[in-house]
C-alpha cells in the first residue's frame, strides 16, 4: 500500500493523546494514526494483516511444549525461544520479520540467534546450516522467484528470507501455519542432528517428509 503526504488540523490535546498512545506500542504518531483512521473505515493495513499472522503464529506454537513465541502488538517482527538438548542448554531465538511491502521478491526474513562458548557446538551448528541450504537448493529452491531466498551465515547468527512459491497466493492464516510449520521443523531438525540423533541422510529424510507433506511452502 502506498503512502502519501497530507496536512491534518488536530487539536493538541489530541496529539499529546495520540503520542502517548504510540510511545506505549512502539510505534510513530502518524503510523498509528493511520491505523486508527483504518480500522473507521474498515481498511486492511499491512500492520494489521503482519500482526494477524503473528496471532496466528502465537496460537499455533503455544501448542508445543519446544517453543515459546513472543508477540508485541504492532509490531513488524516477532519472536520464538527454543533450548538446544545441551549442557547449560544454550538458548536459540527465531526472529521472524515481516516486510510492509515486498522486496526483490522476499516478504520478510527470519533470524536464527544463538551463542555458545563451546566451538565444537559452533561448529555443528554451523555445518547443520549449511546441510540445510543445500537440501533447499535441492529441493525447493525451485519453486521460488530466483533470487527471493537468500542466506547469511555468521559466528553467531543464521538469516534466511522468506518467500512464498512463484504464482501462489496465502492467505494470512496460511502464512501463520507455514511459517509456524517450518520454524517448528526447522528447530526439531537442528535439536536431532545436533544431539546426534540424525545423520546427513536422516536430515534429508526428515526435510523430505516435510517438504512432501505440508501444503504451504515458505
Amino acid at each position: 500500500m502506498n503512502k502519501s503526504l497530507y496536512s491534518l488540523m488536530l487539536m493538541d490535546d489530541v496529539v499529546k493523546e495520540v503520542d502517548k498512545l504510540a510511545l506505549r506500542a512502539g510505534t510513530s504518531r502518524s503510523n498509528l494514526v493511520n491505523q486508527i483512521l483504518a480500522e473507521y473505515v474498515s481498511v486492511s493495513t499491512p500492520e494489521k494483516q503482519i500482526d494477524s499472522i503473528f496471532r496466528s503464529m502465537e496460537e499455533l506454537l503455544s501448542r508445543t511444549t519446544e517453543l515459546v513465541p513472543m508477540v508485541v502488538p504492532n509490531q513488524l517482527s516477532m519472536s520464538v525461544k527454543s533450548s538446544l538438548q545441551y549442557k547449560y542448554r544454550p538458548t536459540v531465538r527465531y526472529v521472524v520479520q515481516l516486510y510492509r511491502t515486498p522486496e526483490d521478491g522476499a516478504i520478510g526474513e527470519l533470524t536464527v540467534n544463538f551463542r555458545s562458548q563451546s566451538a565444537g557446538l559452533l561448529n555443528n551448528m554451523a555445518r547443520f546450516f549449511v546441510l540445510w541450504k543445500e537440501l533447499e537448493d535441492n529441493y525447493t529452491a525451485g519453486y521460488f522467484t530466483p533470487g527471493a531466498i537468500r542466506y547469511e551465515l555468521s559466528p553467531s547468527k543464521f538469516v534466511r528470507t522468506i518467500s512464498v512459491p512463484a504464482g501462489a497466493k496465502y492467505t494470512e492464516e496460511d502464512l501463520g501455519r507455514a511459517l509456524s510449520d517450518y520454524v517448528k521443523v526447522f528447530d526439531k531438525a537442528m535439536k536431532r542432528y545436533l544431539a546426534g540423533m540424525l545423520t546427513d541422510r536422516d536430515l534429508e529424510m526428515m526435510y523430505l517428509s516435510h517438504f512432501r507433506n505440508n501444503k504451504y511452502l515458505i
